[in-house]
């Protein structure tokens, strides 16, 4: 690895925020599961190593209207995504072969 090299190639933070009463949140929809799903996917391809990808939870991201959310960093992706094969498609296309998923990205214009 270079010097000049991140030590992980990415990020991927799952908003994993729950809140009080009845205003919406990404954990109502999921997203403990969509965190462990990606998790998981990306450990089976070999990609949760140091020079590649880390999969991190995150508190309220504040763009609760997309929900649920996660974001990609170096690159500043952001995706909202339903179920399964769509975490999967984000490992395999975006984190494993570094090509972003159009169909799965949150409006820019989309807030909390």
């Amino acid at each position: 690895m270079s010097e000049n090299k991140s030590y992980y190639e990415r990020h991927i933070f799952f908003c994993l925020n729950q809140r009080e009463g009845n205003e919406d949140c990404c954990a109502r929809h999921k997203a403990q599961a969509a965190f462990d799903r990606c998790k998981s996917q990306a450990k089976a391809q070999g990609l949760l190593e140091p020079g590649k990808v880390r999969v991190n939870k995150a508190g309220c991201l504040d763009r609760c209207a997309g929900g649920p959310i996660a974001v990609v960093y170096p690159e500043a992706v952001w995706y909202s995504y339903v179920d399964e094969s769509d975490i999967d498609e984000i490992v395999q296309s975006h984190l494993r072969d570094g090509v972003v998923v159009q169909r799965l990205l949150t409006p820019p214009d989309v807030g909390r």
